[in-house]
C-alpha cells in the first residue's frame, strides 16, 4: 500500500483537495492533466512553485479535486493544499534536516490568502461603486 499525504487548499471561493503520493511528477486536476485544465502556463506554473522551492517536482504524483471560483483562485487553493501535503510528507519523514517548513513559510506559501470578494452595499451598484451623482 503506498502512502498518500492529503492537504486541503482555499483562495477566494474556491476549494483544493489534494492527494499526494510517491511517483513520477504526473498531477491530474479532476481527473484531466493539469495543462489540459488550465488554459493558461503561468496558473501551472504558480501551482508548482512549493514543489520547486522543495526540489520535489518529479517525486510525487498529485490528484486534485478542485471546485469554485475562477482558474485564479483555483490555482492558489491547488498551491496551498500542495503546501499542506508537503508538510505532512515532512513531518512522517523527519530525518531530512532541511525542514520544509523553513522553505515554504519564508516562500510564503504556508499562509492562506485572506482576500475575498467585498460584499455589495444597500444603495451602491457594487461594492464601493455609487450611483452618479447628478447636480441637477
Amino acid at each position: 500500500m503506498k502512502k498518500v499525504y492529503i492537504g486541503t487548499g482555499r483562495r477566494k471561493s474556491s476549494v483544493a483537495q489534494v492527494k499526494m503520493f510517491p511517483g513520477k511528477g504526473k498531477i491530474t486536476v479532476n481527473d484531466r492533466d493539469v495543462r489540459d485544465f488550465f488554459p493558461y502556463e503561468t496558473n501551472v506554473m504558480d501551482l508548482k512553485q512549493p514543489l520547486v522551492a522543495t526540489g520535489n517536482e518529479e517525486t510525487f504524483d498529485i490528484e486534485v479535486k478542485v471546485t469554485g471560483g475562477g482558474f485564479t483562485g483555483q490555482t492558489g487553493a491547488i498551491r496551498l493544499g500542495i503546501t499542506r501535503a508537503l508538510l505532512q510528507y515532512d513531518e512522517a519523514n523527519e530525518g531530512n534536516e532541511g525542514s520544509y517548513r523553513q522553505i515554504l513559510k519564508k516562500s510564503g506559501f504556508v499562509t492562506r490568502d485572506p482576500r475575498a470578494k467585498e460584499r455589495k452595499k444597500p444603495g451602491l451598484k457594487e461594492a464601493r461603486r455609487a450611483p452618479q451623482f447628478s447636480k441637477r
